[in-house]
Parts: structure tokens; C-alpha cells; sequence
């Protein structure tokens, strides 16, 4: 009986406040809509940053036949030099940095050349003996590369280290930056839902100022008086996480899944449907406590006996 009256006075209330309600719902999917896009996006970052440092690979350029670099005034590097290179990526100074490495000559350096620029007049004019002999250094951490990076650079008969992990800093950059845009955007969003749920609730209290009186006269308690006004909050703000589970599960589904992933031309990992119902819970669990905790706020000034 008690359980009944709880929800028809839920409902009632809901009812009653239809143009709030429907607010409190699109304030809540509008900022739950930014903190699980704010999520998704750190996932997805911590996927590529996973996936592609896996792959980085440090290069030291051997100085080549003709080179305008200050550290290759000497010329050409020797086979001793190119040994001694070698030797430090096997040393015990390096061993618990290096997880692998190969040797490129000038042979295979030309033919990669060549399939990336054959057909241009700089291709052309290539030769095998322009192309430098180099080492790709795969690293036990990529994070590691400025401590292997010091062992090479200045060295004799070394023309330049380069880290593939630097050119994917910028992009992680702009992701990070995107991510703290909307993760503030989901803050801003948050605080407004909580005044609109307090100022909802506290609208549907004073509006049965007469009916809680009445409970308090006849002995109910105050988490009794006060549920069914909780219940109004936390019904639409859980409407409002529904719909924003509902509009993230289809954006990664047509957008990342459906577009994104078969528009790339570069092999990396792409978030998915799963990820999204995995934070599910979460968001619809953060709405219920942002509701219950700005209904529990608003009431205590109305409905305390």
C-alpha cells in the first residue's frame, strides 16, 4: 500500500511539473551526453597510445655519402662506426631499454625509398649510395626514448636520432586538450542539471505544501515525505542518462564503427559498442546520485517535520 502511494504520488508529481521535467531530462542527457563523450574519447586515446607505441621505432641515421648535417663534416660513416653503434644497442647500458632492432643497409633503404618515390623526380635522381644505413630500435618503453636517444646523438659517424613517438604527441595533444574541453563542458552541464533538479523538486514540494503537512501531522517520517519527490528527480535524470547511453551507443556505432574505422587509411584500434555499454552503468548510476543527492538538498528546507 505504502509502495503504491509512493509511486502514484511520484508520477503525480511528474505530471503535475510536465515543462520541468522534460528539462531536468534534456539537462541531464546534454551533460551525462558530455562526460561519457569526455570517457570515450580518454578510451580511445589510451587505445591508439597503446596500439601505436607498441610500434614506435627510434631510427639512427648513419651518416650517408653526402650529407649537409654539421655532425657528418667527416663524411660517409666508416664500418667501424657503424659497428660501434651496434655494439652500444647490445651493451649492458641499453639492455633494459632495447626490446629489438634490425639493421637497414643502403640496399634496402633504396628500395623502400623507391616504392615511396619512384615515381617523382626526386626518385629519379636517387641513388643506392645516397641512401643512409640505419638502425630501427624497438623500445622496451617508448616513454624510455630520450634516455636511448642520448646514448646516439653526437656520436661519430651518427647523423640524426629520430622517434616516431614525436610525431604522434601532437595529435594525442589535441585529443587530450578535446577531451578536458568536454569533460568541462560536462561540469558546467552537471552543475546546471543539479539547480534544475533543486528548483524542480523544490516547485513539486511547495506545490503539496498542504498533502506533506497532513503526512507529518499523522507521524510519516521524513524519508517517507520525501521519496516520492527523490523518485521524481532520479525517474528523469535516469531518462535523461537512457537517452544519452541511447545517443552514444548509435555515435560510435554509425560514426566510429560504421565511418571512421573503414575511412582511415592507417591500421590503429577504434572504440566500440562495447565500451559504451560498459560505461552505461556508470552513467545511469551517476544520474540516480546526481538526482537523489539535489532532491535530498532542495527538501530538507521543505519537507523536515
Amino acid at each position: 500500500m505504502r509502495f503504491r502511494f509512493i509511486l502514484s504520488e511520484t508520477f503525480k508529481g511528474l505530471s503535475r511539473n510536465l515543462a520541468m521535467t522534460v528539462s531536468v531530462v534534456l539537462v541531464s542527457f546534454v551533460s551525462l551526453l558530455f562526460v561519457g563523450a569526455s570517457a570515450l574519447l580518454q578510451t580511445q586515446i589510451s587505445t591508439m597510445k597503446g596500439d601505436w607505441y607498441d610500434k614506435v621505432e627510434v631510427s639512427v641515421y648513419m651518416c650517408p655519402a653526402s650529407s649537409a648535417e654539421a655532425a657528418c663534416a667527416n663524411g660517409e660513416a666508416t664500418q667501424e662506426q657503424i659497428d660501434d653503434v651496434e655494439a652500444l644497442i647490445n651493451s649492458d647500458v641499453l639492455s633494459s631499454y632495447v626490446k629489438s632492432y634490425t639493421l637497414e643497409t643502403k640496399a634496402e633503404a633504396y628500395e623502400r625509398f623507391m616504392e615511396a618515390y619512384g615515381d617523382t623526380k626526386i626518385g629519379r635522381n636517387a641513388t643506392e649510395e645516397m641512401m643512409p644505413v640505419s638502425f630501427r630500435i624497438k623500445l622496451v618503453d617508448a616513454e624510455e626514448y630520450q634516455v636511448v636517444a642520448e646514448q646516439f646523438t653526437g656520436r661519430e659517424g651518427v647523423e640524426r636520432v629520430v622517434d616516431q613517438r614525436s610525431t604522434l604527441e601532437p595529435l594525442f595533444l589535441v585529443m587530450n586538450r578535446a577531451s578536458w574541453i568536454t569533460g568541462g563542458l560536462a561540469a558546467i552541464m552537471a552543475v546546471a542539471a543539479v539547480l534544475l533538479i533543486s528548483t524542480t523538486i523544490r516547485l513539486s514540494a511547495m506545490s503539496r505544501s498542504k498533502e506533506t503537512g497532513i503526512m507529518r501531522l499523522v507521524g510519516a517520517s521524513n524519508l517517507f515525505i520525501q521519496l516520492p519527490f527523490m523518485l521524481e528527480g532520479a525517474l528523469a535524470a535516469l531518462l535523461g542518462a537512457v537517452a544519452a547511453v541511447g545517443a552514444l551507443w548509435a555515435g560510435v556505432h554509425y560514426v566510429v564503427d560504421g565511418w571512421l574505422a573503414s575511412s582511415i587509411s592507417f591500421t590503429t584500434a577504434f572504440i566500440g559498442t562495447g565500451d559504451v555499454l560498459r560505461l552505461a552503468p556508470w552513467l545511469l548510476l551517476a544520474a540516480i546520485i546526481l538526482a537523489a543527492a539535489s532532491s535530498a538538498f532542495s527538501l530538507s528546507k521543505y519537507t523536515k517535520v
